[in-house]
């Protein structure tokens, strides 16, 4: 490595590397801090992401932790990054992953080792590849020109017929082209009330009561904070659902009402349902939630429903109450055709789509599809104002206009048995969930959701309208570009760039990014389980064109007008 001529900045002493294997017996020596760019990599599972948050697990929590165990900060500087300096190159969100971030600040890096104790206080998901000197100016934010970001999609995802929701199915009787129901995921993407629209009334106008008498709800403190609650009453049964609206992903919500009261119909004039809807605690910056395996829940509570329904027909027949068995006997037919029917249909609940990933259909990313998306894509590129495309910034805000130098979905990765189509984005910088709302919109044409022209609507700064957000998970920062500093120092520092260390990096991102990636839709199905939300009950403004012709068109002659005005 190159050295800089220290300044009088840099010539601050401190104390002995407390990394130091034996200090008492080592001579005490005092080393001077440096200003330097630290490469890492990690993945973002089980993480609330890159910046610092009070009272959450973030990858700064941890890494700054690290520096001070290692000995680049003293006590005096613990939990105060301000004191040396740090800056970020990029802020991943929640469950976000980097293949190649870079921080700075001024740390002790003697005596030498100090990428081995950095590693070894920190988790394995969390790797430091090494450091360089740079400028006492530096900072790795705004010195940073470009990031560039990857988003591994499923292929199957830009499938207009995988895993569609019961809407698109509906619609799809008697077109010639059917959609087959999807068996494999635990949920339906049904409108699930209270988020995306009101909770539906009785028949006496009051609002059904979530918790009702002789229910039984909880709330889950697992990674994804899943309510679940199942409503139970004599008849038929209405599968579940999963649904995003507004940026969220639901689970299965579930609530036991008491089988067996001495009356049973009520509202349905004798058959009511049970329903398995979901509804997720909304993260701290409106993360996505997706993850959690439901089937084995829901599945626990067809036994259960089975076997309480069997128990009270028994008990009724006993005491001759004959209205009784008659209406409780098509609960527990309807609970067994539809055990009977995962079995037939080679689908296990228990694993809640741990098979989906591997099951092959007749789409193929090839040259048609590749030309669509990427045409769909390219609308991004340029200067616009994506105020769509993210939360709590207003159209009329400078900082949604964002420049985005290229978007290109070219190449497909295989990673154990799922092809993965690599969508690489590369911009000055990004807003929270902008990306993954991009990605969102973009799957939502390529399967017909809507139609391409709603791309130019989202991108207009008069036109505010509700577009889908993709899951976190195949998300990650794949590098920070630091050009401008390179040109400008390149004769007295290093060059900032991971090409020294591409062969470290390629392996943990191989082995804990990507491995992440694919486990998540093998075991949990995220992408899968996302994709039934697509419809326009979740998202009315998909039909935006439809709904609001008039307007659309006046404005675009009026836009029209104004250009032929200028030329």
């Amino acid at each position: 490595m190159s050295s800089s001529s220290a300044t009088a900045s840099d010539a601050d002493e401190g104390p002995a590397a407390a990394a130091a294997a034996d200090p008492a017996a080592a001579p005490r020596r005092r080393y001077k801090r440096r200003k330097v760019a630290i490469f890492l990599g990690y993945c973002g599972a089980g993480y609330q992401g890159m910046q610092k948050n009070p009272g959450a697990r973030t990858i700064e929590g941890d890494l700054e932790e690290a520096l001070f165990l290692a000995g680049a900060v003293p006590d005096a500087d613990r939990g105060l990054p301000r004191r040396y300096d740090w800056a970020r190159a990029a802020r991943t969100d929640k469950g976000v992953s980097a293949a190649a971030q870079v921080v700075s600040g001024r740390f002790y890096v003697d005596p030498p080792g100090l990428v081995a104790r950095l590693n070894s206080h920190l988790p394995d998901q969390i790797r430091i590849f090494g450091f360089k000197r740079v400028t006492n100016s530096f900072n790795a934010k705004k010195f940073c020109d470009r990031r560039r970001y990857v988003y591994l999609l499923p292929v199957f995802a830009l499938d207009p017929s995988a895993h569609p929701d019961r809407e698109a199915v509906m619609a799809s009787l008697g077109s010639g082209n059917e959609l087959d129901r999807c068996l494999e995921c635990s949920e339906r993407g049904r409108k699930v009330p209270g988020l995306m629209g009101r909770e539906p009334r009785t028949s006496g106008g009051e609002e059904r009561n979530d918790l009702g008498s002789g229910g039984v709800g909880g709330e889950d403190d697992s990674a994804s904070n899943l309510k679940s609650e199942t409503r139970v009453s004599a008849g038929f049964i209405s599968e579940g659902s999963n649904k995003a609206g507004n940026g969220e992903f639901e689970s299965n919500k579930v609530e036991k009402s008491e089988l067996g009261s001495s009356t049973v119909g009520g509202e349905h004039g004798g058959a009511s349902s049970l329903n398995v809807e979901g509804e997720n605690d909304e993260a701290k910056n409106g993360e996505i939630e997706s993850g959690k395996d439901v089937g084995s829940a829901a599945n626990s509570i067809l036994d259960s429903v089975v076997d309480s329904g069997v128990s009270k027909v028994e008990e009724c027949s006993k005491l001759g109450n004959v209205d009784f068995v008659v209406e409780a006997k098509p609960i527990v037919e309807t609970v067994v055709s539809m055990q009977e029917k995962r079995v037939e249909t080679g689908v296990d609940d228990n694993t809640n789509g741990e098979q989906m990933a591997g099951r092959k259909s007749g789409f193929s990313y090839g040259d048609e599809e590749r030309e669509r998306f990427n045409r769909i894509s390219k609308h991004y590129v340029g200067t616009h104002n994506f105020h769509n495309f993210t939360t709590r910034t207003k159209a009329e805000d400078p900082s949604a206009r964002r420049y985005i130098i290229s978007f290109n979905a070219d190449r497909i990765v295989s990673i154990e048995g799922i092809e993965f189509v690599r969508c690489e984005v590369v911009g000055q910088s990004f807003m929270l969930h902008q990306i993954r709302k991009m990605i969102g919109l973009a799957v939502a044409l390529m399967r017909n959701c809507a139609p391409e022209s709603l791309m130019d609507i989202a991108l207009r700064k008069e036109v505010n309208i509700n577009v889908p957000t993709a899951p976190e998970v195949g998300l990650y920062l794949d590098e920070g570009l630091f050009t401008s500093y390179n040109q400008k120092w390149k004769d007295s520092h290093e060059e900032l760039s991971m090409e020294a260390y591409a062969e470290e990096a390629e392996e943990f991102k191989m082995k804990y990014i990507y491995s992440h990636i694919a486990s998540m839709e093998h075991k949990e199905g995220a992408v899968a389980l996302w994709l039934h939300s697509l419809n326009r009950r979740n998202y009315p403004d998909f039909h935006f064109l439809e709904t609001n012709k008039e307007h659309v068109d006046a404005e675009q002659t009026q836009v029209t007008q104004a250009e032929n005005l200028r030329e």
